[in-house]
């Protein structure tokens, strides 16, 4: 066999040892990186075990103290607010009650005008002027500021004294006599001369409104005085005078 070779065996030749070399110089390179880092970390001192454990508690104490720095910034804070707030609030208090104990009469006050008052008692029922200034009275500081209102009130048609006694007279005429309801219109300050007048309206209706009304309670005249003197209470104390009684009961005997 002869040595010599032609150029293209020569390359095939070459390129397979450079094969060869690679694959024995690959592991050998591997083998001594490994050995370099052994190496290196053997040279290295090994951690102090008290080193590790101290910093290991350090870093677990952070940010419980960085809480209670937290804490330690917020707490005098929160405790001056809380001493301010506190004495405003006592501030408030005491200003509060002074006032109240300064002015009682006019805390009580408070709520609805004197006006307003007088004009949801008119919208229930008539009221007699004398009458409403009575209710007001608890309301008012002074007699001059009722009459005030009761002239206003007067002026714009809401109150009329003369109207409450007609409504008056209309509701209690059906039950009742007229000497009863003319003592109720004087009660309530009506004028003396209207009082009169309505006396003789009533007057005038007297037995017809009596006869009903005795009607509803008895069946028959009275048989003996017993019944009879219980007949004559019943009406006499609706107010119905005494000879319309008699007219209705008869003359029965003269006690």
């Amino acid at each position: 066999m002869s040595w010599k070779s032609t150029p293209a065996s020569a390359d095939r030749l070459r390129a397979k040892l450079d094969d060869e070399f690679e694959t024995v110089a690959k592991p050998q390179g591997l083998r001594r990186s490994s050995d370099a880092r052994r190496a290196q970390e053997a040279a290295e001192p090994a951690p102090d075990k008290d080193q590790w454990q101290r910093s290991s508690e350090q870093r677990a104490s952070q940010p419980r103290a960085s809480g209670q720095r937290g804490a330690a910034r917020g707490g005098p804070r929160s405790a001056r607010q809380s001493e301010s707030e506190s004495d405003a609030g006592f501030e408030t208090a005491s200003v509060g009650s002074d006032d109240a104990a300064a002015d009682d009469g006019k805390q009580a006050r408070r709520g609805p005008s004197l006006k307003m008052r007088a004009v949801g008692y008119l919208s229930r029922r008539e009221h007699a002027r004398e009458e409403l200034a009575r209710k007001l009275a608890a309301y008012a500081e002074d007699a001059d500021e009722i009459e005030s209102v009761l002239d206003a009130l007067e002026k714009e048609g809401w109150l009329s004294t003369e109207r409450f006694a007609q409504s008056l007279v209309h509701r209690r005429a059906s039950r009742q006599g007229a000497a009863r309801i003319v003592q109720e219109l004087r009660q309530h300050g009506v004028d003396d001369t209207q009082v009169a007048e309505l006396r003789e309206q009533l007057r005038a209706t007297e037995y017809d409104r009596a006869l009903e009304v005795w009607k509803k309670r008895f069946d028959a005249k009275p048989q003996d005085r017993t019944v009879y003197a219980r007949q004559a209470r019943f009406l006499a104390s609706r107010g119905f005078a005494h000879d319309v009684i008699r007219r209705i009961l008869g003359e029965g005997d003269e006690d």
